[in-house]
C-alpha cells in the first residue's frame, strides 16, 4: 500500500515521497471504504520536475483510490479462503467471526468492507501488530499447539 500510494503521487502530482511518508499518509487518512467525510493531509515532497521541495494537499478519497487495487486483493484473498475452507471451520466462522490482525488490520474500516463483503463478524484485534508473533511464539513454545489448529 505505501508503494501504492507513492506511485500515484509520482504520477499524478510529480511528487517524489519516501516509503516513510507513504505509510504516514496510510495511517493518517487511508481508508479501505467511503466515508462520509473525507479527511486531508498534507504531504511534502519533492517536485521531479524542479527539484525543489513542495508540499501540496491531498484527502482520504484520494488515498482510498490509491490503494484500492490492494483493498481488492485482501477482499479476494479473504473470500477465497473461506471458499476454501472446511465445512467444521465454516462454522466456526459463522459463529465467531474473523479477527483481523497484523499492520493492515490499522487500516481504517477495512473492517466494515470485509463485513460488508462477506457477511460476517468482524473484529480487529486488541493488538494487531504484535498478535502474529505472539501466536507464533506460543507455537514454538508448545509444537503440539500447531497439530490442534492445523488444517490438512
Amino acid at each position: 500500500m505505501d508503494e501504492a500510494i507513492s506511485q500515484h503521487l509520482k504520477r499524478k502530482y510529480s511528487l517524489l515521497i519516501g516509503l516513510q511518508t507513504a505509510e504516514l499518509i496510510k495511517v493518517t487518512v487511508g481508508t479501505a471504504y467511503l466515508t462520509d467525510e473525507p479527511e486531508q493531509i498534507e504531504v511534502k515532497g519533492r517536485d521531479l520536475a524542479t527539484g525543489i521541495p513542495k508540499i501540496l494537499t491531498i484527502d482520504s478519497e484520494e488515498v482510498r483510490e490509491a490503494i484500492s487495487e490492494q483493498v481488492a486483493a485482501i477482499v479476494h484473498t479473504v473470500r477465497a479462503a473461506l471458499e476454501q475452507m472446511p465445512p467444521q471451520l465454516s462454522a466456526d466462522v459463522v459463529d465467531n467471526g474473523i479477527v483481523l490482525t497484523g499492520g493492515g488490520a490499522l487500516l481504517k474500516n477495512l473492517d466494515a468492507l470485509l463485513r460488508e463483503e462477506t457477511r460476517l463478524p468482524i473484529t480487529i484485534a486488541d493488538d494487531p501488530l504484535t498478535t502474529v508473533v505472539v501466536g507464533a511464539g506460543k507455537v514454538l513454545d508448545d509444537l503440539s499447539i500447531l497439530k490442534e489448529i492445523s488444517v490438512t
